[in-house]
């Protein structure tokens, strides 16, 4: 799957909100704010559950990793996620 039809499938799911549970959050990390190192990936399966995380790292913008975003949106389908977050930016790894 292409990059583009990655994000825009995940942008699609996110932007349609809380919609109940499981839930995936999606956080972008790295050195800088304009470059995305690594992604965590969190997973609650039911209201006050324990997150269950994954992390994945690159050595470019993981925001702009294909094979990434394609597993992230693999994630969210094999998950069956109700709703998925994505926390806006990237936090700034010191």
């Amino acid at each position: 799957m292409n990059l583009d039809k990655s994000t825009k499938r995940i942008a699609k799911r996110v932007k349609k909100g809380f919609q109940g549970y499981p839930q995936i959050s999606i956080a972008y990390f790295g050195q800088s704010a304009n470059c995305a190192t690594e992604v965590v990936v969190g997973f609650t399966s039911e209201e006050g559950a324990e997150i269950q995380e994954q992390k994945f790292s690159s050595k470019a913008d993981a925001r702009k990793d294909e094979t990434i975003q394609t597993t992230l949106l693999k994630v969210i389908e094999r998950a069956d996620a109700q709703t998925v977050v994505e926390v806006s930016g990237v936090s700034v790894i010191k």
